[in-house]
């Protein structure tokens, strides 16, 4: 691997959906972050699929909640 930089239209990327588990156990934002003890904001982001850095620990919390795995939730997806 040599030393370049890459932009943004030439990698692939991660794309986040908790959204759909939490519609099949009727659970909305709110209901998550009191279940996960974290801040509504950080339920939204996850929610939206806008986390810029992954909390190992917020992770766990919401796959125990939602009885997922990560790689439910947690997707690699090809550049179009």
């Amino acid at each position: 691997m040599k030393n370049e930089l890459y932009t943004m239209n030439q990698y692939d990327k991660i794309t986040i959906d908790i959204k759909t588990f939490m519609d099949e156990k009727c659970i909305n934002r709110n209901m998550l972050a009191r279940a996960i003890n974290a801040r509504f904001e950080v339920v939204d982001k996850w929610y939206g699929g806008h986390v810029e850095k992954i909390d190992a620990d917020v992770l766990a919390r919401i796959c125990f909640v939602l009885e997922c795995t990560p790689g439910d939730i947690i997707r690699y997806t090809e550049a179009e």
